[in-house]
């Protein structure tokens, strides 16, 4: 994790918390199996002091089915639109099954999971976008099926419920997001096998 600043020591308090929470998810038990979450290089440019991890999801058969990357971002003038001196990007890819990509509501269904996984953590000034982008093979690759997969990007600031900023809530709704995109069960739940990976809930 990453910042402008290449003196630690003098990174303000609350990036510093902030990054240190990262590091303690990083540290510690994995939200579930499946999920693999690495540190990552922030980008430089978005705001003074940033900090990133990297997830991924795997099937049993170690095929990734999601991925994505969560940035926290801090200015201690804070920025217009963020509502604070805080704000959390968010990247989500997974792959769709067939008949859940034809689904016209899909979008509106992954948006809503993404707030109700930030709801305990508390956010405001939320926004985003949801893509489906299909996959179709020609020549000599006919053969193969299309491919569609979904994109989400979304940016939030955190809110500080009087304790402090939930960070490490934030990481948690990001990695259920991620999860629940790729056709995982809630945490605790198994799953009937049906043989398929990508969206199904």
């Amino acid at each position: 994790m990453t910042s402008d600043d290449p003196a630690a020591e003098l990174l303000p308090p609350p990036f510093e918390r902030a990054r240190d929470a990262l590091r303690a998810v990083l540290d510690g038990p994995s939200p579930r199996p499946e999920l693999d979450l690495e540190d990552m290089p922030a980008p430089q440019r978005l705001a003074p002091y940033a900090a990133a991890l990297s997830g991924s999801v795997y099937r049993d058969d170690d095929t990734e089915v999601a991925s994505g990357r969560l940035i926290v971002l801090y200015d201690p003038a804070g920025r217009d639109g963020w509502e604070g001196s805080f704000r959390i990007v968010a990247y989500i890819r997974a792959d769709l099954e067939p008949e859940f990509a034809a689904d016209e509501l899909i979008g509106s269904v992954a948006w809503s999971w993404l707030l109700e996984a930030l709801e305990p953590a508390g956010y405001t000034a939320v926004s985003g976008t949801i893509t489906r982008a299909v996959s179709e093979s020609f020549g000599d690759k006919s053969d193969e099926p299309s491919a569609t997969e979904l994109e989400l990007r979304a940016s939030w600031s955190p809110t500080d419920s009087g304790s402090g900023i939930d960070m490490a809530g934030h990481v948690a709704a990001w990695c259920e997001v991620m999860s629940t995109t790729a056709g995982l069960p809630p945490a605790g739940v198994t799953a009937l096998p049906d043989g398929s990976g990508g969206t199904g809930r």
